[in-house]
């Protein structure tokens, strides 16, 4: 989610309860609520703005909340989202560095499914409190595919977990095989695309990627090209980047990802490309310096703009309220022509809002201009579902139980609607 959407605004409330439930919000930026955690469980600081129950007696430490906003343009993240890894699910999705017309339909459509993220903040520290979302997930992706008719799912997940804390080093093979296996769940629930999001804000423990003191550019691919020997996945290659000394010295880090995937074999898999401050292209120079970025031969096939945007006052998805969705059209309206003019495409890896009308209506709006703008807009994920409680205010977990699940008004009218009406 966007660095500064990982705020979670609390549930209205006065009297804390008793006990917060399993993956439940127990503090955070405003939190009124419980912040003790029922048996089995403790408070755990997911960033500076949400804490949330999760499995285990560790200590309690719910944070309190900073106040970073992010511009209308940028793109905005929640309490934990992903940038880009998507997977197909036979072979890898192919792109086209030419815009073709638009068809009113977009591509993909989905929702992230979040937990593997979970204790990963916004400066790329990690308290490690990630949750497997196991079955859940599963059942989750399965219900999306077949009930809702969507197809791609993003599956966001921390630097540190795939390595175990080892900078630089092998993918864990304990820790990387549950994400494996969650990524295997959405590869056979039938989805086109599936999205491995690496949710580092382009840090390692404060360090930005590729400057003085920060992992290197060596470190930063080594970690795509032991990824990008598994098949069927597009990747991701870094969620929500910001407040970076220089744009063209981060295209010249994510051309290193990027080459180092191709190396690995992975020749034609989707691979997405973010910029800086939630990825707000036009207007801070990211389109410019990340469309100098290409494949191995020179071309830029499968090379994918990554954007994200939410629809409240500050463009940081922690409010329950939304505005005017014509602010952020615009926005999109700009970058479209861009991409036109390029022959570029995008796809938004983050967007959402509560269950008021306002919320509604704002992101059916800009869902339906996408639609409308297919031939340079790939789709998009709704952040999110997996592991959050569903009284987030961003939330697109699916109320009751595998096989008799229902969706919240903004995947039902928006995130699945939308794309179900052409």
């Amino acid at each position: 989610m966007k660095y500064s959407t990982f705020v979670v605004a609390a549930a209205a409330g006065s009297a804390a309860a008793a006990s917060a439930p399993a993956y439940g919000q127990c503090g955070g930026n405003g939190w009124t609520g419980a912040v003790d955690c029922v048996a089995g469980y403790h408070c755990a600081a997911q960033n500076d703005w949400y804490s949330q129950c999760v499995p285990g007696a560790g200590s309690s430490s719910s944070a309190p909340a900073a106040t970073k906003v992010v511009t209308s343009s940028k793109s905005a993240a929640t309490s934990q989202a992903a940038t880009t890894k998507v997977v197909t699910s036979s072979k890898p999705a192919a792109t086209t560095s030419n815009a073709a017309a638009s068809t009113g339909k977009v591509k993909y459509a989905g929702v992230n499914i979040a937990g593997f993220d979970f204790g990963m903040d916004t400066n790329g520290d990690s308290t490690g409190s990630y949750v497997d979302p196991g079955t859940t997930g599963q059942n989750q992706m399965n219900h999306f595919v077949k009930d809702d008719k969507l197809n791609t799912f993003r599956l966001p997940v921390g630097w540190q977990y795939l390595v175990n804390n080892q900078l630089g080093g092998n993918l864990d093979s304990t820790f990387f095989a549950k994400y494996d296996q969650q990524m295997t769940y959405c590869l056979n629930s039938g989805a086109a695309l599936c999205i491995l999001d690496l949710h580092n804000y382009a840090r390692w423990n404060g360090q930005i990627v590729g400057s003085s003191g920060g992992p290197t550019n060596a470190q930063f691919a080594s970690i795509w090209s032991q990824l990008a020997t598994k098949p069927k996945v597009a990747f991701g290659l870094m969620n929500e980047p910001h407040d970076l000394q220089d744009i063209n010295a981060w295209a010249t880090t994510i051309q290193a990802a990027v080459t180092a995937i191709r190396k690995a074999g992975a020749t034609q898999n989707m691979i997405l490309l973010p910029g800086n401050d939630c990825d707000n292209f036009v207007d801070n120079g990211s389109a410019a310096a990340l469309n100098k970025i290409t494949n191995l031969d020179g071309s830029k096939s499968n090379l994918v703009f990554d954007v994200h945007q939410y629809s409240d006052s500050d463009n940081s998805g922690t409010h329950n309220t939304c505005v005017s969705s014509s602010s952020n059209i615009a926005g999109f309206s700009k970058l479209a022509s861009w991409l036109r003019t390029n022959s570029r495409q995008a796809i938004l890896t983050e967007t959402g809002g509560s269950n008021d009308q306002s919320c509604l209506t704002a992101v059916c709006d800009i869902l339906n201009y996408l639609m409308t703008n297919s031939d340079v807009y790939l789709g998009w994920t709704g952040w999110s579902a997996g592991m959050f409680a569903t009284d987030y205010v961003l939330s697109e977990v699916p109320t009751g139980s595998a096989g008799s699940y229902t969706d919240q008004a903004i995947v039902s009218k928006c995130i699945a609607g939308v794309f179900n009406s052409k």
